[in-house]
């Protein structure tokens, strides 16, 4: 394959320069040399990328390309698109996993030989990994893919092959969000350890981008079915890649309740993430199906008939943990098929996990945790219900998602040991199953729990209140003097990508690392976005990284960063302090790391929050706005002047540290009177 047969467009090449798309369209303006487009559209141009990069090292504006980018960019630019282009690069990883020394032997051959030989041979592989009905379909010549399988391997020579393919598969599913529900890695893995430490053999029959298997830690047979061909067979090099080589995988297409590719399989265990609310599910052809052993699903109870679906392939003793919307507990149409798993004690437990935790992110979801019932043996007479809602966080601040798994787990393997757990209002309780045999069979956590107490009564409520004199006074004491009256500014400014440029600071973007899997070391917890905005400390995780090559590092904030969240209409710019630092940078925020010698952090951060210097470098879209933070402006002042204005900044952000606080003081003041006032703890007099 000629070199020139890579393309790239516009905000791609912002992305390989480190620059904005406006940048981008200058440089086409501005510099008759810039490469001639070669393709797309008039409105969205393709442009060669070898011609590219050698335009931007003559610019001085690319020292060098980054291998990945490299990587993603002949896979997002092969002629039969990125899946076809992930196909072939995770074939060849694959048999470059289980031969390591194909790796040099392709790395050395001409491109004529690895087009001829490697079609017979991937085919082959593909067979002997997953069966001879595999999902994974290659073209019969590879001419056009071979500078693609000779950076891939190149590539994981550093990251090892199922990194490799992790980075493509990841930069796909990123680049179509709207097209894939995914299961977030937090969830997964706690879904895959309530399903216990020995799997067994593992089935998901609605497996997506394979999310719930690969945190399975399946060590016998992984069996999965994906409706969407297409993902179904880079889901299987996914899952081959993610496990290991003696692990047989198994991936159907089609749909899994109307054509059942695993008919008479049973498991040990089934994790499932099944589609929401879907009415074309198969209600008027399977009326008469022998999986409704639990009662016939009504039309709008397409999760009850995934739920029957999934206790037909578990064995005797089985486990079932299933991702569900909230409404399945309690809808009158779905009371009958509720009913029966609880007197037959195939339903163990009911989770209410927090808001957010996966998509759709406004629902709090439920995880349903089964067991296949034992026809000789008795049914448990009690079931566990949890919500994650009532683990404690900091101040006014949810719970971070560790603390809720941890809290989860262990009361459900408590639960599961000794059949019962003690009662705590608010969080778990125990209820007998007769107990929610009433015409709702309504297993809505919530609505079974003991309310919590008001936190220590009135005494501690009186606590409260003091907290919130003292801090309103402070408050008082802290609020600004009125401001002198001037004239609008007229000093020259500079951006921060020219600041970056000029290395008056170090500009990285978060989102990257992994946790590691050696237990060498606790994983750092990650500052997100809207720990930024709410002023708290770091909630998020890391997500879980797998044994092969080395771990990605995240980027940690140190003191005197200033962090700025991208989404959300801006306004917000936080100097790190020595209580998050040491925390690993989110998503969609942005470190800036300042030479204190030549830029003041707390005068940085305090220009960067300016409404009119965040409307001028937005960019809107239909549902957000988004920063461009190279195009945030600063003023150019000499240090002692930056120093003076940033003492300013800084008493301002304390100030509205200490609102921040007394509006938690207050709100936890108010809602604890009305807690305490209805559960009569609290009396009016």
């Amino acid at each position: 394959m000629p070199e020139h047969a890579s393309e790239v467009t516009a905000a791609e090449i912002a992305r390989l320069a480190g620059v904005g798309r406006a940048a981008v369209s200058n440089w086409r303006r501005r510099h008759d040399d810039f490469p001639r487009p070669v393709g797309g559209s008039d409105t969205s141009p393709t442009y060669e990328l070898a011609a590219i990069e050698r335009w931007l090292r003559e610019q001085g504006k690319l020292p060098s390309v980054p291998l990945y980018e490299r990587l993603w960019q002949r896979a997002d630019s092969h002629p039969e698109g990125v899946p076809a282009a992930l196909r072939i690069a995770g074939s060849v990883l694959m048999l470059v996993r289980e031969d390591p020394r194909l790796a040099v032997h392709y790395s050395a051959a001409s491109d004529s030989e690895l087009a001829d030989r490697l079609p017979a041979e991937l085919e082959s592989a593909l067979a002997a990994r997953f069966g001879p009905n595999h999902p994974v379909r290659l073209p019969e010549q590879l001419d056009e893919a071979v500078p693609l399988l000779r950076t891939a391997v190149k590539f994981a020579e550093d990251v090892g092959p199922a990194q490799t393919y992790e980075f493509l598969f990841g930069r796909y599913l990123d680049a179509n969000p709207r097209q894939f529900v995914l299961t977030p890695p937090g969830p997964a893995e706690l879904m895959a350890a309530l399903a216990g430490e020995r799997p067994g053999s593992v089935l998901d029959p609605a497996c997506g981008s394979g999310a719930l298997l690969r945190a399975s830690g399946a060590t016998a047979t992984v069996h999965a079915q994906e409706i969407d061909p297409e993902l179904a067979s880079l889901t299987a090099l996914r899952l081959a890649l993610a496990t290991d080589p003696t692990v047989r995988v198994r991936v159907g297409t089609g749909d899994s309740l109307r054509a059942d590719a695993f008919h008479d399989l049973a498991v040990d265990t089934v994790l499932c993430h099944p589609p929401f609310n879907d009415r074309n599910w198969g209600h008027d052809e399977l009326g008469y199906d022998p999986r409704w052993e639990y009662g016939f699903p009504a039309r709008t109870e397409s999760e009850l008939a995934w739920l029957q679906h999934a206790l037909a392939h578990t064995r005797e003793g089985g486990t079932v943990v299933m991702l569900m919307p909230p409404a399945v507990a309690s809808r009158r149409s779905g009371r009958r098929v509720r009913a029966d798993l609880l007197r037959r004690g195939a339903l163990r437990a009911v989770v209410a996990l927090p808001a957010g935790a996966a998509p759709p992110h406004g629902l709090p979801l439920h995880l349903w945790v089964l067991r296949k019932p034992h026809p000789e043996h008795r049914p448990p007479a009690e079931l566990l219900l949890f919500d994650a809602a009532g683990i404690p966080g900091s101040g006014a601040e949810k719970a971070p998602w560790f603390a809720v798994s941890s809290a989860v787990l262990d009361t459900w393997r408590a639960f599961d040991r000794h059949g019962s757990v003690p009662d705590r209002p608010g969080l778990n309780r125990t209820l007998p199953v007769i107990e929610l045999l009433d015409d709702d069979v309504d297993v809505t956590p919530a609505r079974h729990l003991p309310p919590p107490a008001a936190d220590g009564g009135a005494a501690e409520l009186e606590t409260v209140r003091d907290r919130l004199a003292q801090t309103l006074r402070r408050t008082a004491d802290m609020a600004p003097a009125p401001p002198a009256d001037g004239e609008p500014a007229r000093w020259p400014t500079t951006t921060v990508g020219e600041l970056a440029r000029s290395g008056a600071l170090l500009m990285r973007a978060g989102g990257g690392g992994i946790a590691p899997q050696d237990g060498s070391a606790a994983p750092p917890a990650v500052l997100t976005e809207h720990d930024v905005i709410a002023g708290g400390g770091p909630t998020g995780i890391l997500p879980p990284g797998r044994a092969e090559g080395p771990a990605e590092e995240p980027v940690l904030v140190e003191e005197g960063d200033v962090v700025v969240p991208i989404l959300g209409g801006g306004g917000v710019a936080r100097v790190v302090d020595a209580a998050i630092a040491g925390a690993a940078l989110g998503r969609n925020v942005y470190l800036l790391r300042p030479d204190t010698g030549a830029l003041d952090p707390w005068f940085l951060a305090g220009f960067l929050r300016g409404t009119a210097n965040s409307r001028q470098a937005s960019s809107f879209a239909t549902t957000s706005t988004r920063i461009d933070v190279r195009r945030l402006q600063v003023p150019r002042l000499p240090p002692a002047e930056q120093r003076r204005y940033g003492e300013r900044f800084r008493t301002l952000a304390a100030f509205e540290d200490a609102l921040r606080q007394a509006t938690q003081l207050g709100d936890q003041l108010v809602q604890g009177l009305y807690d305490g006032l209805t559960d009569g703890t609290v009396r009016p007099g």
